[in-house]
């Protein structure tokens, strides 16, 4: 098969893979940035396909499966290699006709998946949204872990459908939040003590920083917080972290697609996510 693994003699081809798509590919540019191409450092591997003299697609295989450029022959090789093995990650993430067409190669080897999300907007801004920011919404504070973390677990929960504290009792979940306060990266309005509205800024790249992790308590929902709150965090991260704002959304979630478009964001295509 037209694969190998790529190591750090290969970086300058995969940045320039990462730099053609720089909103799917952000997840393993983050990576790459940190710990260049040695699979030891990073706990996950990156294979190429090359069908001829180029590197024309890529993978990231870890504790997440993550397609980059990748056409159907690639596709279709990634999948031959990979489908060869016992699955090892808890998702597949990526442009939709790639993760889609993984997952039609892979199904019989690695199902059955806990869910299949098939059509997610992706959505990128590079301005200020023209809505008010909230003044209230502020990047949290380390004292303030604990008050933050229940409210991420109750999102994760709601998004992923299971929660994050079923296998260590959290711990690893925590150090992540953690993690992202200290580094800036983790947003909140209080009322109180009461985490109301977070977002976490999971992924930055010199291309564009991904907001994930976007909640607003059960008993604030419905009265036009989210917007104000979202632009908060789209202006300061725009001034702070990175020229674009990126972010994917399951397409029923009509209230969040509002907010968003209310904020600024556009179309680049469309993600698809196979969760284990």
């Amino acid at each position: 098969m037209p694969i190998r693994q790529l190591g750090e003699p290969e970086r300058a081809v995969v940045e320039r893979i990462l730099d053609a798509d720089p909103y799917a590919g952000a997840q393993i540019a983050e990576r790459v940035a940190a710990h260049g191409l040695n699979w030891w450092r990073s706990d996950g591997r990156i294979y190429g396909y090359e069908p001829g003299r180029h590197v024309e697609s890529i993978i990231w295989s870890g504790a997440h499966l993550v397609p980059v450029g990748a056409t159907p022959p690639a596709t279709a090789a990634f999948a031959d290699l990979l489908g060869a093995e016992p699955r090892i990650c808890s998702s597949i993430i990526g442009r939709s006709e790639a993760v889609l067409d993984l997952w039609d190669r892979l199904g019989g080897n690695w199902g059955p998946a806990r869910d299949v999300r098939p059509h997610q907007p992706l959505l990128v801004t590079d301005r200020d949204p023209l809505v008010h920011p909230d003044p209230s919404v502020r990047l949290v504070r380390a004292a303030e872990v604990d008050q933050l973390f229940p409210a991420a677990v109750a999102m994760y929960t709601e998004e992923v459908g299971v929660s994050p504290l079923q296998d260590d009792g959290g711990r690893g979940y925590r150090r992540r939040i953690a993690e992202l306060v200290k580094a800036k990266r983790a947003y909140a309005k209080f009322d109180g003590d009461l985490v109301v509205f977070k977002a976490e800024l999971a992924i930055v790249t010199r291309r564009t920083t991904q907001v994930q992790g976007v909640w607003v308590h059960p008993d604030y929902r419905g009265n036009g917080l989210a917007t104000g709150a979202m632009a908060a965090v789209v202006a300061d991260a725009l001034r702070r972290v990175s020229p674009t704002v990126s972010l994917y959304v399951n397409d029923y979630n009509t209230a969040a697609r509002r907010v968003y478009a209310n904020c600024g964001f556009v179309s680049a295509g469309s993600f698809a996510t196979v969760l284990f």
